[in-house]
């Protein structure tokens, strides 16, 4: 039965996930159209809802193009990859507490491992691979300097964001997400206790991510479209479809360490329980989660793209010392209060 529930959940949430970042598309393009004074799409299904599966339907059709001398098997592997790491990594992140459903209570995540932060970090860590093997399996200079950019990218800010987490462990005493979850009770959020490393990690996953400004592996006035330049139909499709659902889950990290998850202040205070509780519990993660994708997309439509030295300066000579200096600070607040 545990298996059978495990499998129900699987297909829920990965279902969920993969229409949420199919509309989380749709939903950038109508802010970016917003920004810049345009309309946006707005004519395939009413107020243009049906754009995502029109350009789905698009990339299915169009031909896969592969380069004459690229390498076959890694070429195909790469988008398989990057879309895989992405929503794998969901799988240990917390969206409600628990529901019980015909007298059996359900955890509302898919997979509760007590090295859940280290499941994290491992994961995005092995999203380079998707980049680096795209980049040099196309035999093409744009797409292998794009890969090459990446790795850099990911390797430095990887470091950061390791680090940044620290200090959130350190104060829940724990790698298990539920339980930094259950430490940020009422108002007692991370992104008071931490808000170094709340902004460090922010930062480091604008550039994991590879979205704006820190989208240098894919700069059009240099390398064209980067690492996936010599992509084309439903391959392509997996790499954007994989950056979308980094964003998505980028923002859910982001409210499971520092935003109280799925935590409800004074959710007791008001008499509220059972299974009310948890779909408002749900809800308000989702609206956490929304309201950061919403911020990703803003930022990238406001802030102008980085040079390259100014990305890897801002890395290792802003980023890597504020980490470090939050977790020294860290330690000793706990010492000098616990």
């Amino acid at each position: 039965m545990e298996t059978l529930i495990d499998i129900v959940k699987i297909v829920t949430v990965m279902g969920i996930l993969l229409g949420v970042v199919a509309y989380v598309v749709l939903l950038e393009r109508r802010v970016a159209a917003a920004i810049q004074n345009r309309i946006g799409p707005n004519r395939v299904g009413w107020q243009g809802l049906l754009q995502p599966l029109a350009d789905v339907v698009k990339l299915v059709m169009k031909e896969d193009i592969v380069p004459r001398n690229a390498h076959r098997f890694l070429h195909d592997l790469a988008p398989i990859i990057s879309i895989s790491i992405a929503m794998t990594t969901f799988a240990v992140i917390p969206f409600g507490d628990s529901i019980t459903l015909f007298g059996r209570t359900i955890k509302l995540q898919i997979a509760d491992i007590n090295i859940g932060v280290l499941y994290i970090l491992a994961m995005t860590s092995l999203g380079v691979y998707g980049v680096t093997l795209s980049g040099w399996s196309s035999n093409s200079k744009y797409s292998l300097l794009g890969g090459l950019r990446s790795s850099a990218q990911m390797l430095s800010y990887e470091i950061s964001m390791g680090l940044a987490v620290i200090g959130v462990i350190m104060i829940a005493g724990s790698l298990r997400l539920d339980r930094i979850v259950e430490m940020q009770s009422g108002w007692m959020w991370n992104i008071v206790l931490q808000p170094i490393g709340f902004i460090t990690f922010t930062v480091a996953a604008f550039a994991e991510t590879n979205r704006h400004p820190f989208d240098l592996p894919e700069a059009e006035p240099e390398l064209v479209g980067g690492y996936h330049t010599e992509y084309s139909g439903l391959k392509f499709g997996l790499f954007f479809l994989a950056e979308y659902s980094n964003m998505v889950v980028a923002s859910a990290l982001i409210t499971t360490l520092f935003l109280g998850g799925w935590q409800i202040p004074y959710a007791a205070e008001m008499g509220l329980s059972g299974n009310l509780l948890s779909v408002l519990q749900v809800g308000a993660f989702c609206a956490k989660v929304l309201l950061l994708v919403l911020f990703f997309i803003i930022v990238r439509w406001t802030i102008p793209r980085f040079r390259y030295d100014q990305l890897m300066s801002l890395g290792w000579k802003v980023m890597l010392p504020l980490a470090i200096l939050n977790i020294l600070a860290t330690g000793l607040a706990i010492l000098l209060i616990g």
